[in-house]
């Protein structure tokens, strides 16, 4: 791989994935591999789904990319699936190309009606590589850090406390919600917070916009992860698993936010704006979990799953905690451990034919299984996951 440049700081460990089936990988050497992390948590319902397949190549046998002037009947549909998703009746949708951008494409629409309003989000949030989104400079976003938050034993958010109080509302005119990515940390605000800050920000006419690129597409055990919540977005942002690891993403602005834009619509444009090749996939990826009842299934799934790793962190000595919603999970380990040891798991866990990821320069192994896994490779990977921790802790003393 000298040709390519990797993404900075990971390890190679495998070199040569020739097939992928629903969540094995199989290698050059036909060794096989459980994907715990659908590859960048984007194939969320299984690597090489046939009916994603069969759209890609039915829309390439008519047409796949379109100008500006012209359009595809795919486009529409799949626009109005989106919009189901989010009781977006009268609203609007677009397809764009990875999450970074329709985050960004979110915040360029805020921008366009907030004025000298700024966007408030909490201070762990990623929001893409890129843009006003990525930069969250000061002048245009209040950063609220929720970490006193996280353990309160009030009843409900109030003015009263000198955290909350100091959000400035009055200088706030969005809200732009992570619902539990937390930086790759996989933290879930909680409830009475998020609550208080979207009721508060009603009163005062503000918009809330969500960033699903990581939480959406069942990854919570819900559609959407805003919906462990009591909101009702006016933005969303979709990428990863909207697209099954095609790379298209999409926003849906509600009709709020079409009136308050007015006949310019939205000043954006690039060259693979609503492609129908791209509208075909994602309208795919929505008949398939509809269809097989998906969101359901990721239920049922995180209880074993979940559960596991509670177990398996209560009796290892070098788990400090496991969390998760739905299937999506982050076990920390105690940081009495050195990075390079936790380094040293993950490339274990890898030979042992399971694929979790290491977060760079932290104490945390990340899991992201598809929908479709079948449970018995969740059993044999937290089989594997309690041997090796025991066979540490021996070596460890």
């Amino acid at each position: 791989m000298n040709s390519t440049f990797a993404f900075p700081g990971r390890e190679l460990l495998i070199p040569n994935v020739v097939r992928a089936e629903n969540c094995t990988l199989t290698d050059a050497d036909g060794n096989q591999y459980i994907d715990l992390e659908a590859g960048i948590w984007c194939t969320n319902i299984g690597h090489g789904n046939s009916a994603v397949i069969s759209a890609i190549v039915k829309q390439m046998d008519c047409v796949s990319h379109v100008g500006f002037c012209y359009s595809s009947e795919v486009v529409e549909r799949a626009g109005g699936a989106v919009l189901d998703l989010f009781g977006h009746k009268n609203g609007c949708c677009s397809f764009l190309c990875s999450g970074s951008e329709s985050v960004e494409y979110g915040v360029r629409v805020l921008r366009s009606l907030l004025g000298s309003k700024r966007i408030m989000t909490l201070s762990d949030s990623y929001f893409g590589a890129y843009g006003d989104a990525a930069a969250k400079n000061s002048d245009k976003w209040f950063l609220f850090d929720w970490e006193k938050c996280e353990n309160c034993t009030h009843e409900q958010c109030t003015k009263e406390c000198s955290g909350y109080s100091g959000i400035p509302f009055d200088d706030i005119g969005a809200f732009l919600f992570e619902p539990g990515s937390s930086s790759g940390m996989v933290r879930f605000p909680p409830a009475k917070l998020i609550d208080s800050i979207v009721k508060d920000l009603a009163a005062a006419d503000g918009l809330v916009m969500v960033n699903e690129v990581t939480t959406g597409v069942g990854r919570t055990g819900k559609w959407f992860g805003y919906q462990h919540y009591e909101m009702q977005p006016d933005i969303v942002a979709m990428g990863k698993g909207i697209g099954n690891g095609y790379p298209v993403s999409a926003v849906s602005l509600s009709s709020r936010v079409i009136d308050l834009l007015g006949p310019e619509g939205v000043a954006y444009g690039q060259s693979h704006l609503n492609d129908p090749l791209g509208a075909a996939v994602v309208e795919a990826v929505i008949a398939e979990i509809h269809g097989h009842n998906l969101i359901q299934r990721a239920e049922l799934l995180s209880d074993i799953f979940l559960d596991g790793l509670q177990k398996v962190a209560t009796d290892s000595p070098l788990i400090d905690c496991a969390r998760g919603r739905g299937l999506m999970a982050i076990l920390i380990i105690d940081d009495k451990l050195d990075v390079s040891k936790v380094a040293d798991l993950h490339r274990r866990l890898v030979a042992r034919g399971f694929i979790v990821d290491h977060r760079i320069g932290t104490n945390a192994l990340r899991m992201h299984p598809a929908l479709t896994i079948d449970e018995q490779d969740i059993r044999r990977f937290l089989a594997v996951l309690e041997d090796l921790l025991g066979a540490m802790e021996i070596k460890l003393g």
